[in-house]
């Protein structure tokens, strides 16, 4: 229904009607991918959100938007979402973002957005380097110019008509927040201007000025427009929000997505810019040209012909739309209105309209043209399977594609083809030749390929490195993207995954032998050998010098196993350890982290096959024993076992029924109360294991964390709630040790102010916000600008022992190597065996 509200009375009617259960029979009965194709045709209306990160979109409206009105409807993303949590597994940094920017990129299928980013690589400037506060800070960090270039750059390319960021730009909200919504408020106007970053304009694009710009309200009161969006939709057999919800739990990696009841739900929309008239209308589109009927109204008299075209297609796009559910009506409606469409862009080229509105009717024809293509291999039947004989592939690599078509349609499709689209340099061959598919027919083409020894290497944020274009020849030509089956990754010929991670050395009982293990995997195919040799600091020694190891077949994995002797009088510092591998007289030096996962499926990340190296003084009770309750967020319980603590890693039955008293400490990850139900079962135990005598350290934890603000620790105490004011995010703020006297500060490391120094991306998360008196306070600190929060340390005697919580980020500075974090959480879980 074209740019209708939805009533709250018709939707509770509607709602009311359904039969309990009857959402899974409706999907069964819905042609969904069919659906999904024709109502796109029904309008013009183009469609941007803006964000910061992965998960920043406004998943209920984009789906009421694009599959409830079928405007085109995109996202756009800043960043990748690196510095986030990972609520699925350990990977931070760019693994993270390369899970966050797949799961929006599935979220997005769901709900019909095309996902879109302005940062490019794994090493951008546009890098969410944590929770920021200003826009300030934020723009500083990514650099403005390259920022606001790239936004304008995409959106001369997308051409939207309406734009909305998703946030306000008030201090409620994240920094990264703010800077989209101040960048998109001004890029309305700047878009247009030929003077702003008129390079782009030699590179071929125009300019472009988007008609309105909104930004989200709470409430009526405040808008411009409220759109209700709660209505039930039988395609899809649900509602929008419901829809937007499904999306949004493809975001694991955040913990995103929840079951909702089907509700009316309003969308509140303040207009802020606006360059079209509006009548005085308030509707979401008034003053936009909702489709070819309404473009025809506004062309001048002078294009009467034209005027007539447009409506005549709008009817036959109408015509295609009505045709639904009926596969071989779709199918040929189609085919009339590409050839309309296609007569009329030539129309259309050929007029003297003013370039803006020219240009802005060139592109809804030729976004109408693509839409259609998709309806016509949608509707026609054919089914398409591309793939490789080979997932991964080395530079110099021969391997084969196959490409199986059938014809499941009811036509008859003339000279099918499907060409094999490679990168530059790639070499293809084929004996194949265009076919005539009849009904129930099949075709199957394969093809060499030959991957050139300059080839690129893999990375995760480019397009597809093979895909196939899919032709036929049925009233109009019709081509198809059609992407392989799985990843298609060139890597190198071999992979080297360095254990540990990261090494410390301590100055103050500097180990004669610091055990590496190197694991190679060969990718490449069939029988190989390889050199692997470590380069190590100078006055280091290593044993063996290099070692060779034989591969018998392609992803076989092989392990070297190294002794490194740092001097003995070795200097505070960093220092680096990496490894090298030799194949066929080529030079490898690359770890190549596999990232898969179900909902998201693979990906490679390839970094420097090298071993961060730290050398400080690292002073720890000789007997200290500590049990460490992992959470699967962090890999402290394994750094800290590296740096040599005597480090035991509990279990569900450890914590059920085992003999905690045989620890000095007891240590929880980060947000365990979350990942670890068995904690929470156990969490008396924990408790009673403080009060005979034990020491717990507690690290932060989120609200929701399965944290309960009287019960979980021995005293009552609530965690700060909104996250956002209760968190200091300058790694630099200022620290006052409100007790230096305390043992927590100098046993057994003494900690000054160079363990403060050189922290990574911020001080502490979720500070608490309220605790029960018997709890100190040790530490203060405070963002600029802001009162300083006292919470960081907490401590209290239960019974006879202590309970310590801790909301500094210390697993990241651990992670970092970050000498202070080591020393600082060696401190807290020393306590009470001096």
């Amino acid at each position: 229904m074209k740019k209708a509200l939805v009533s709250l009375l018709s939707l509770l009617l509607v709602l009311a009607s359904l039969p309990l259960g009857g959402s899974a029979a409706n999907m069964e009965k819905a042609n969904v991918e069919l659906w999904n194709a024709v109502k796109p045709l029904e309008t013009t209306v183009t469609f941007l959100n803006s964000g910061a990160h992965p998960d920043d979109e406004r998943s209920d409206f984009l789906a009421y938007l694009s599959r409830g009105l079928g405007v085109k409807t995109s996202s756009l993303i800043a960043n990748r979402g690196e510095g986030g949590q990972n609520e699925i597994g350990d990977e931070l940094d760019n693994a993270l973002g390369i899970i966050r920017s797949r799961e929006m990129i599935e979220a997005a299928k769901i709900t019909g957005v095309k996902a879109y980013h302005l940062s490019e690589t794994t090493s951008d400037p546009i890098y969410d380097f944590g929770f920021s506060k200003t826009p300030g800070e934020t723009l500083e960090k990514w650099g403005e110019e390259l920022t606001y270039e790239r936004l304008i750059r995409f959106i001369r390319t997308y051409q939207p008509d309406i734009l909305m960021p998703s946030f306000q730009n008030d201090d409620t909200q994240h920094g990264h927040h703010r800077t989209m919504t101040i960048l998109s408020e001004r890029a309305f106007k700047d878009s247009a201007d030929p003077t702003v970053f008129p390079q782009q304009l030699k590179q071929g694009l125009s300019v472009w000025q988007v008609k309105k710009l909104y930004l989200p309200v709470s409430s009526a009161d405040q808008a411009t427009t409220s759109i209700e969006i709660g209505k039930y939709d039988p395609i899809y057999g649900m509602t929008y929000p419901q829809l937007g919800e499904q999306s949004r739990y493809l975001h694991k990696s955040q913990g995103m997505g929840s079951d909702i009841p089907a509700a009316p739900r309003q969308v509140h929309l303040d207009l802020k810019q606006s360059a079209v008239d509006t009548k005085k209308q308030s509707d979401l589109f008034a003053g936009v040209p909702y489709n070819f009927t309404e473009w025809a109204e506004k062309l001048p008299y002078s294009a009467s012909k034209l005027k007539g075209e447009l409506k005549y297609l709008q009817r036959n796009l109408d015509a295609v739309i009505a045709a639904y559910p009926n596969d071989e009506r779709v199918f040929s409606t189609s085919q009339t209105a590409l050839s309309n469409v296609r007569s009329i862009i030539a129309q259309v080229k050929k007029t003297n309209l003013s370039p803006s509105i020219r240009n802005d009717l060139l592109h809804k024809l030729s976004l109408k043209e693509d839409q259609l293509q998709n309806v016509s291999y949608v509707s026609s039947g054919l089914e398409v399977q591309a793939k490789a004989a080979s997932m991964i592939l080395t530079k110099g690599q021969n391997t084969n594609v196959t490409v199986t078509m059938k014809n499941n349609g009811k036509q008859t499709l003339k000279k099918v083809a499907a060409a094999l689209n490679v990168p530059k340099g790639w070499k293809v061959k084929t004996k194949s030749k265009d076919i005539n598919l009849k009904p129930n027919e099949s075709a199957k083409i394969t093809y060499k390929v030959k991957v050139p020894e300059d080839a690129a290497y893999y990375h995760a944020y480019d397009e597809s490195t093979i895909t196939t274009n899919i032709s036929y020849k049925y009233g109009s030509t019709k081509t198809a993207i059609k992407e392989l089956d799985g990843t298609i990754a060139v890597l190198p010929d071999v992979g080297l995954t360095l254990s540990p991670e990261d090494i410390v050395v301590n100055t103050a009982d500097v180990k004669e032998e610091i055990p590496v293990t190197v694991t190679l995997k060969n990718y490449t195919e069939g029988k190989t050998s390889a050199k692997v040799a470590l380069k190590i600091p100078k006055n280091w020694e290593v044993h063996p010098k290099k070692a060779t190891v034989s591969f018998n077949e392609k992803s076989e994995e092989k392990q070297v196993k190294f002794t490194l002797t740092p001097p003995k009088t070795i200097q505070n510092g960093e220092y680096q350890v990496k490894a090298v591998a030799t194949v066929n007289g080529e030079t490898f030096d690359s770890t190549i982290q596999e990232i898969s996962y179900d909902h998201i499926g693979t990906f490679y990340y390839q970094y420097p096959a090298a071993i961060n190296t730290v050398a400080f003084e690292l002073l720890m009770p000789a007997s200290l024993k500590v049990g460490y309750i992992e959470s699967g967020f962090d890999k402290v319980a394994d750094y800290l076992s590296n740096a040599g603590l005597n480090i035991t890693k509990l279990t569900a039955a450890d914590l059920a029924e085992g003999d905690l008293s045989q620890y000095d400490t007891i240590v929880t990850g980060i947000r365990a109360y979350l990942s670890r139900e068995d904690l929470k079962v156990n969490n008396a135990r924990l408790l009673e294991y403080v009060e005979k005598g034990g020491h717990l350290v507690v690290q932060y934890h989120k609200p929701g964390d399965g944290w309960d603000a009287l019960k979980t620790a021995p005293y009552p105490l609530t965690l700060g709630n909104p996250s956002i004011r209760w968190r200091v995010t300058d790694e630099n703020a200022a620290v006052n040790v409100l007790k230096p006297e305390s043992t927590l500060f100098n046993y057994p490391n003494k900690i000054t102010s160079d363990d403060w120094n050189n922290w990574v991306q911020e001080r502490g998360l979720y500070f608490p916000m309220k605790w029960d008196e018997r709890f100190e306070t040790f530490i203060s600190m405070a963002d600029p600008n802001e009162a300083p929060f006292d919470g960081g340390i907490l401590m209290a005697k239960y019974g006879k022992g202590t309970y310590l919580y801790t909301n500094l980020v210390l697993y990241r500075q651990i992670q970092g190597q970050v000498p202070g974090g080591y020393r600082i959480m060696t401190n807290l879980i020393s306590y009470g065996t001096q």
